[in-house]
């Protein structure tokens, strides 16, 4: 296992995917960064991706990818991520001692036009080619995690969310908007419940 683990790390460093000391892989995640992007995960974060390092029951390993030349993921010291993807177009930026629950879902883009003109081109291959004809067609906007925040298994951090240092985020939740520190946030839509401290 840990060959293994040292070739993963051995393709992220071909990828250009930098990683801080003590990056713990528990099972075999899929990271990935596209040429023209950046992916950076910093010191001490635990990536879970096996069944059984999570006993909240991980649907899948964990996925972390720039989609886009120029997309960008910061992924900051002492993170933990349980069977979650992180999917970015554009930017995902992930604070310090920031727990990310199994099954969770940060996606900085729709991943498909809302126009079904647009779909149905993106189906049939007539749609322009390149990553920035096919941007504009897709809604994207960077998410910002603060430090601090927890957020529960199966919750959906949809484009343009914002939670300031120290969010809760309940399991389940849907989650779209902007959120003060120390928000605890529920529900689909989400919405504020109560402020810690």
């Amino acid at each position: 296992m840990k060959v293994e683990k040292y070739k993963l790390k051995l393709l992220y460093k071909l990828q250009k995917i930098k990683y801080g000391k003590n990056l713990k892989l528990k099972g075999i995640p899929f990271i990935y960064n596209r040429k023209g992007a950046s992916l950076e995960i910093g010191d001490n974060c635990v990536i879970k991706s096996s069944f059984l390092s999570n006993l909240v029951g991980l649907y899948s390993r964990t996925i972390i990818v720039t989609r886009c030349k120029g997309a960008r993921i910061k992924i900051g010291d002492n993170v933990g991520i349980s069977g979650a993807t992180i999917y970015a177009r554009r930017g995902i930026t992930i604070g310090d001692n920031t727990c990310i629950g199994g099954n969770t879902k940060i996606l900085d883009n729709d991943f498909h036009p809302i126009e079904y003109e647009k779909r149905n081109a993106l189906l049939q291959g007539t749609a322009p080619e390149g990553d920035d004809s096919r941007a504009e067609w897709i809604g994207t906007k960077e998410i910002v995690i603060g430090k601090n925040c927890f957020i529960g298994c199966n919750a959906l951090i949809l484009k343009g969310t914002v939670l300031g240092d120290g969010c809760v985020v309940g399991a389940g939740a849907v989650v779209a908007g902007t959120f003060p520190p120390g928000s605890v946030i529920v529900g689909n839509p989400a919405r504020v419940i109560r402020t810690l401290g």
